[in-house]
This record gives structure tokens, sequence and C-alpha cells, in this order.
């Protein structure tokens, strides 16, 4: 099932989520492709498969969290999919949001979701990381409000140095996908 789920979650990336031409990036970077995931993490056709998909990662790399999240709002989607196939599988995972700055109210916190923070074991999620910035706020933050981190997981790594960053960071760092296999299959896609 592993393969058939990859195979699915690849073709609705490329269906739904690669476009080709000449775009900027977060990063200020220029690409000729851009990747918007949540046009498919927000898919309920690939809510299930991007659920399986993280927890076959996270169990790969031996990571045992409590949760998982990153910065609102790449991350959301997958948080509450990885959430959700996790209870279906018997092993839950809770989903937290971590926020781009502190709620301006009542606790005002970095963290929403979990009601304990220190020393909790959570694994960091984005969608998609380029030089790893979304991901490295969310791990800054994560660690300011005390929580542990596993590690970090994206859906797609553009493979424009988000790795490096984030493992400078004493983070490890892995994904779904390259943005080179989803951009290899688009491109045969195209060319048909």
């Amino acid at each position: 099932m592993g393969d058939r789920d990859r195979e699915q979650l690849k073709a609705l990336l490329r269906e739904y989520s690669v476009r080709f031409g000449q775009f900027k990036l977060v990063s200020g970077q220029t690409s000729d492709v851009y990747v918007d995931a949540k046009l498919t993490t927000c898919r309920a056709a690939a809510m299930p498969l991007v659920g399986r998909l993280f927890l076959r990662k996270i169990e790969e790399l031996g990571w045992r969290p409590a949760a998982v999240g990153g910065l609102t709002l790449g991350a959301d989607p997958i948080a509450m999919a990885v959430a959700h196939e996790s209870s279906a599988a018997g092993r839950p995972i809770d989903a937290f949001v971590v926020r781009k700055e502190p709620k301006k109210h009542g606790t005002m916190k970095f963290i929403e979701g979990l009601a304990e923070l220190n020393g909790t074991p959570v694994v960091i999620i984005d969608d998609v990381c380029t030089t790893g910035g979304s991901t490295i706020t969310a791990i800054e933050n994560a660690r300011a409000a005390g929580l542990q981190i596993l590690g970090a997981l994206c859906l797609v790594d553009r493979e424009m140095g988000a790795a490096g960053n984030i493992e400078a960071l004493g983070c490890p760092f892995d994904s779904i996908f390259t943005l080179t296999e989803v951009k290899a299959l688009a491109a045969t896609e195209r060319s048909v």
C-alpha cells in the first residue's frame, strides 16, 4: 500500500500543485517551477495519503512524537491529516499549529493545540521547503515554547538549501518527495 499511496499522492501533486513558468519564491529566489502544495494537501482525496505517508516516514526515521505541527498555514492540513490517520492506525499523534506571531490576547502564545508543552516530543512539518525559512521559524518558536524537536519533515523539498539550513540547527530533516522527482514526473506528463 505504501508505494501505491506514494504514486497516488505524486499524481495529485502533479495535477493540482506543480506549475511551470517564472516564479519568485518566498526566499527571494526565482524558479521555473512552482509547487502550491495546499492545492493538493487540502483535497479530500489527498488527505489520507498525506497522513499515511508522513506516518510511515516518521516511523522509518524512528521518531516517536506525541504531536506534529508547523508554521501556519502550509503545515496545518498536513498536521490534521497525520493526526486523523494516526488515530485510525491506533497510535495517536496529536496536531498543533505554530503561529507566525504570538496571540495578541489571552495566553499570548505561539503554539496552539497542545495543553502540555514542556518536553513534549514533536516533529515539525511543512508543505514545501526551499531554504527552510518557515520550518526554521517553526523550530525556533517550538523550542522557545519548551517542545522537544525530534526532527523536521516536509512534503516537497525543493533542494535549494533547506536540508543544510535546518540540520545546522541540530535538527534532522527529511522529505516525502524532492522537487527533482515531482518536476520530472510533471515534465514527462507535459511532453506526452
